[in-house]
């Protein structure tokens, strides 16, 4: 790794560093909290965490984009967008589990090159470069081998984020993996997914700071992350995702998702 993406890569750990930095004090310790127009919660680490984020970027790189959870977007004019979430998984963060992240992207021309999933908490970093192997904390992960979609493991943050429409076809999914489904996790489990943990992660109504970090960190490590049509992901997708550990089991997984009972 030289050059322009070497720079990118030191920035983005610098801003997964600040991040943590913002964030322990507050964990499982007294802060400010309310609720944002759609009802999910904010506190005042997620505040303080992309607050330090956008003031490093804009030092570094004055041009580019940046579109955060809490502060919006900031336009830019050099085709590279920074979208930052610094605390994905906020509930789980409010009730003292360590399976937030905090969640870092570059897209170049709306398409994610590079993410980081950084856990301050448990020290855990998960590092994905288009075109170079996912690492976690400077060691490759890989993705495990899924031979048959009824042995595999599937996970989702939770119940409640399905409509009554998707709902009936996750479940439909889910009863081809045999019911092997666990519950909560937000990003932490496509980390997992990444380090041969889960075999699939489907979700959907996630925002492009939900996901666009995490695909170069899946398909780094030997996986693949789409959405429900298996389309690619990028800054115009609907928020219908997959994340797939065997990319062999991808068209199993769609016509799972596609059943009409």
């Amino acid at each position: 790794m030289v050059g322009a993406a070497a720079a990118d890569i030191g920035l983005a750990n610098q801003l997964a560093d600040a991040a943590g930095d913002a964030i322990r004090p507050f964990y499982r310790a007294e802060f400010i909290h309310e609720a944002k127009d759609d009802a999910s919660p904010v506190t005042e680490a997620d505040r303080a965490a992309e607050a330090v984020m956008r003031k490093l970027i804009e030092e570094a790189y004055p041009q580019d984009a940046i579109i955060g959870e809490e502060y919006g977007e900031k336009t830019g004019t050099s085709g590279r967008t920074w979208v930052l979430d610094p605390i994905d998984g906020t509930i789980s963060f409010m009730a003292g589990r360590p399976i937030f992240g905090t969640l870092i992207a570059l897209l170049q021309d709306g398409f994610p090159v590079m993410g980081v999933l950084d856990q301050c908490i448990s020290g855990e970093r998960w590092v994905g470069i288009t075109g170079e192997e996912t690492t976690l904390n400077g060691e490759p992960v890989t993705t495990r081998k899924c031979r048959e979609l009824s042995g595999a493991t599937l996970a989702s943050s939770g119940p409640q984020y399905f409509d009554d429409h998707s709902a009936q076809h996750f479940m439909a999914l889910a009863a081809k993996t045999n019911k092997r489904t666990v519950w909560g996790g937000d990003c932490y489990n496509y980390g997992l997914l990444a380090a041969g943990h889960l075999d699939l992660v489907v979700e959907t109504g996630l925002k492009l700071h939900d996901f666009a970090a995490l695909v170069p960190i899946v398909e780094g490590a030997g996986g693949i992350m789409c959405d429900w049509n298996g389309d690619p992901l990028h800054a115009e997708s609907a928020g219908d995702v997959i994340a797939l550990g065997e990319p062999a089991r991808l068209e199993e997984v769609l016509e799972g998702l596609a059943c009409d009972h």
